[in-house]
């Protein structure tokens, strides 16, 4: 039995580990366009000169050897012939499978933003080599545009933050970390961004990209008309799919990604699939999820993948600790939204019926357990006479004979 997984990631180190753990004596083959194994999670401390690349490694020691894997490095995969059991590489050559694990990733999305897609000098930070070209470039100039204040956004900006940059920051909405945060848990970290320098120009977007004669960047106007120096770019404006090589095979993706069963299974017998390629929940816990419950039942151990609570999100920049889970704020009047703010900590529970749909947890996270189960086992409250910030694992701790908790 010969078992390929494409990309080295969350997904694919897992699901190779998860393979050879259920398939002693199988061949296993892992193939990454990368050169090392990383997480994408940290480059920014690559860029601030915290880590190193070994030190990015989340994988053990001497990984590949350990469990016998072969790894083929450096190299893309550039077609699935599903019908032949066949991948062709981007030197030329060519593997067969008996099953195959896509666990592609993403790429970063360059929006069509005027000259954006043609200059030199734009990056996005999705892979080490994003990070290297930040990290040299940050050496050399002395401006930098960050378009987009998500998580990757927000990272690049950290990871800058040390060189003695102009930098500026251009978002749409009208805060940074709009998907993981409300007004108040986005306005601290913005107020600590202004503090260390960071220029950040919120609701407002990208009209044009101004280069020189040599295609390089000076200058980024806003639809406002305001113009900003900038002589180089990080876009952290989403990303899509890496599924390019699946054109021409009968494997189904969609605008968002591969499409998989709760198996990790796609359309195709033998073809299974994880992580980011989905487009869907791309958090590296699920992306670990995924390529271990898809490698199971590649080796016949039948495990479901149930559990897609993806919208759970810690961070810490600049000192502060924050959790995010499910919803940040309420959808409608029908839900009810608790705030306390508290010795500098701040709290935030959205809540409707006695169930708890999100909350938001920032500076003291020792209450971030105790959400996480409520929110994920969608738990019953409303027989909890005490502040909803006191609950504690002892008011749900039993259970009645209808499996039920109670009170």
């Amino acid at each position: 039995m010969t078992y390929v997984v494409i990309g080295a990631s969350a997904s694919g180190i897992n699901g190779a580990r998860t393979l050879r753990k259920l398939e002693p004596d199988a061949e296993i083959i892992l193939i990454s366009k990368d050169e090392y194994v990383y997480s994408r999670c940290i480059l920014h401390h690559y860029i601030s000169n915290k880590r190193n690349i070994d030190a990015l490694n989340f994988s053990e020691k001497d990984y590949f050897k350990k469990y016998n894997i072969k790894w083929v490095r450096g190299i893309a995969v550039d077609k699935l012939k599903d019908e032949e059991h066949e991948i062709e590489l981007s030197d030329g050559s060519r593997l067969n499978y008996d099953k195959l694990l896509i666990a592609s990733g993403a790429s970063s999305f360059i929006p069509p933003v005027e000259n954006l897609r043609g200059a030199n000098n734009v990056v996005g930070l999705r892979n080490l080599e994003d990070a290297q070209k930040i990290k040299d470039a940050a050496k050399k100039v002395k401006n930098v545009v960050v378009l987009g204040a998500g998580l990757i956004g927000i990272d690049a900006i950290t990871g800058l933050l040390g060189y003695g940059l102009n930098i500026s920051v251009v978002e749409m909405n009208d805060r940074i970390l709009a998907v993981q945060l409300d007004k108040y848990a986005a306005g601290r970290y913005e107020d600590l961004f202004r503090k260390n320098g960071v220029n950040l120009k919120l609701g407002v977007k990208a009209e044009k990209l101004l280069v020189d004669e040599a295609n390089n960047p000076k200058e980024l106007l806003l639809n406002t008309g305001e113009i900003i120096p900038c002589e180089f770019v990080v876009v952290s404006a989403g990303v899509r799919a890496n599924t390019a090589f699946l054109q021409g095979s009968n494997v189904e993706f969609d605008k968002f990604g591969l499409i998989i069963d709760e198996r990790g299974q796609t359309n195709i017998e033998d073809v299974y699939g994880a992580g980011d390629v989905t487009g869907r929940n791309p958090i590296w816990p699920t992306a670990v999820k995924e390529g271990i419950v898809a490698a199971s039942n590649m080796a016949g151990k039948k495990l479901l993948m149930t559990d897609f609570f993806g919208s759970k999100n810690t961070m810490n920049f600049l000192g502060l600790a924050t959790m995010s889970l499910g919803n940040v704020s309420a959808p409608d009047e029908s839900y009810k939204e608790e705030i306390e703010t508290k010795d500098g900590n701040y709290k935030k529970v959205i809540h409707k019926d006695g169930i708890i749909y999100g909350a938001i947890i920032q500076g003291d996270l020792s209450y971030a357990g105790i959400l996480t189960q409520l929110i994920r086992r969608k738990i019953n409250i409303s027989a909890v006479k005490k502040s909803i910030f006191e609950i504690d694992y002892s008011d749900f701790f039993n259970i009645n004979e209808n499996l039920e908790y109670t009170f």
